[in-house]
């Protein structure tokens, strides 16, 4: 299922990109979303395990950057956040007697694997030099 965890990702990649020189804390950086600093750290923790930023800890402590922007496609910062989108399945096992209920999942199958594909084909275009450059 979605969630916010890609638009909380490249609002903290997008952030960092502006200012490559500077450590950001999360209380700024969530400030920036309007958002609790604990999810911007479990994010930040996230990028952290893939080598995308690096910390400092301390009082001018905080996150930057440690990958070339111009390299980082959001289809890899997407795969960081889920593995592919799913819209979900009905709570019940379909009927298998009923012709809808028998193919149900299958064909959601289908068309999940299919707008995967489409979504990660745009997303691979786009690096995050690229989509950080319209601010």
């Amino acid at each position: 299922m979605l969630s916010g965890k890609f638009a909380i990702t490249i609002h903290i990649l997008t952030l960092l990109n502006k200012f490559p020189n500077d450590y950001l804390s999360s209380e700024y950086i969530a400030g920036s979303m309007n958002l609790n600093p604990v999810l911007v750290r479990k994010e930040i923790a996230n990028l952290k395990a893939h080598h995308i930023v690096e910390s400092k800890e301390g009082k001018n402590g905080g996150t930057k950057l440690s990958v070339d922007a111009a390299k980082l496609t959001l289809k890899e910062i997407f795969e960081m956040t889920f593995e592919t989108i799913g819209l979900g399945y009905a709570k019940n096992q379909p009927n298998p007697d009923c012709p809808v209920g028998k193919k149900i999942n299958q064909n959601l199958d289908a068309l999940y694997k299919e707008m995967n594909q489409k979504v990660n084909a745009q997303l691979e275009k786009i690096s995050l030099e690229d989509f950080s450059n319209q601010f």
